[in-house]
């Protein structure tokens, strides 16, 4: 249902030249929807909604229906926008009526002093018209190197590099290639919701689609897409036929039928940010089975901590973002074979000396947190803000018409 497009306790713009220096509204735009996994921009987003009001625009849906948006907010405090679209529209077309449309949110939402967000360069397409008080890039992923990456997007994120106020970065790997075009670019790598993955250590009730599985269980959640090495997956379950594998989260971009099916391979489908301690505790270790390619070369997996702070023996390919700095430190074992990943995962169920690996572990994760990432963060777009009021600087340039 389309929510009605109205004020939710907005303060005036324009009245106070104070407030317009130390708040504003957040405007996200973003390639991922809301409710698909919880990842980063959920964990930064929903933080920065305690505060303000933070709108998250979504891609749109493409549609028999007139143009319109349809607006929900989440308990977190965060108003979900999706646009929606005629399917019939070309991009230059599209691209017209999204512009048309956010302008109608910031009338509609009386949104007058606020920061852009952008998840995807291709946004700039129809936003370009917009004076922000701030802009921030939030490089969360190589998307170029995804499979169906549009061909306008590397001259796009060029363009969102060069003119950005501030861009933060997911990951070391992605922090030293941005450098190039930005040397000012901030390393914000993936945190941790410490709390909430604990109860995977505790006692915890058995999700009735898992409670039936044999053991050991070796278990992986997230999306299941490109990103995975199926081959090394399937090889994994041949080789070790003992092992139940778990699989847990959507898939998406590639073909279900490729998926392998063993019997000792189980597909449990996504399941929401809340269960997730309730199953990671029915496991005996945790999985990232990534492929070594385009899409993953600049990753830097969220999962790694929380699989960590879950109190689960961890084996992963050899990503660099987890090879450094978690391999490095002894808290995640690297193997790419089959076979090593096999024998990895083995020593992990024999290890002994757990108490020792979960103290370096708490050690490690002890270093940061959501709530802390947000904090510096929200000083550095306050001191953005503050700086282009100051000196009324432009906020997004065109670069280029692509």
């Amino acid at each position: 249902m389309s929510a009605p497009l109205q004020d939710r306790t907005a303060p005036q713009r324009g009245v106070d030249p104070a407030w317009a220096l130390a708040d504003y509204d957040l405007v996200c735009l973003s390639h991922l929807r809301w409710d698909f996994v919880y990842q980063r921009p959920q964990h930064l987003l929903s933080r920065c909604a305690r505060a303000r009001r933070v709108f998250f625009v979504e891609e749109p849906v493409r549609g028999d229906a007139l143009p319109r948006l349809e607006c929900s907010r989440r308990d977190c405090g965060v108003t979900v926008v999706v646009p929606h679209v005629p399917r019939d529209l070309d991009d230059d077309e599209t691209e017209m009526i999204l512009a048309s449309l956010v302008d109608d949110l910031l009338g509609g939402q009386r949104i007058g002093n606020y920061v852009l967000w952008y998840y995807t360069p291709m946004a700039l397409g129809f936003t370009r018209h917009l004076v922000p008080a701030a802009t921030v890039y939030d490089c969360m992923d190589e998307l170029s190197g995804f499979w169906g990456a549009p061909r306008a997007l590397r001259e796009r994120e060029r363009d969102l590099l060069r003119s950005a106020d501030l861009v933060f970065t997911g990951g070391r790997s992605l922090y030293e290639a941005k450098r190039a075009l930005r040397p000012s670019a901030h390393l914000f790598p993936s945190s941790i919701d410490a709390s909430h993955f604990r109860q995977a250590r505790g006692l915890q009730p058995e999700p009735p689609d898992q409670a039936g599985l044999g053991r050991p269980r070796l278990g992986y959640f997230g999306v299941i897409d490109e990103r995975l090495d199926l081959e090394l997956l399937a090889a994994a379950a041949d080789l070790r036929p003992d092992f139940t594998f778990v699989m847990i989260g959507p898939v998406a971009k590639i073909d279900r039928a490729t998926l392998p099916r063993r019997p000792n391979i189980h597909y449990l489908g996504q399941k929401p940010y809340a269960e997730l301690p309730a199953y990671i505790a029915g496991w005996d270790v945790a999985l990232m089975p990534f492929a070594r390619n385009d899409s993953t070369r600049f990753i830097s997996p969220t999962k790694t901590p929380e699989y960590l702070a879950s109190g689960r023996p961890v084996v992963s390919t050899s990503i660099r973002d987890v090879v450094e700095p978690y391999g490095r430190e002894g808290l995640v074992a690297i193997a790419d074979a089959p076979v090593e990943f096999v024998a990895a995962a083995s020593r992990a169920l024999g290890a002994t000396r757990r108490a020792e690996w979960l103290q370096r572990v708490d050690a490690f994760l002890s270093r940061g947190s959501w709530d802390h990432t947000w904090a510096q963060m929200e000083s550095l777009i306050g001191a953005a803000v503050r700086a282009n009021r100051a000196t009324g600087a432009p906020r997004i340039e065109s670069c280029s018409t692509t």
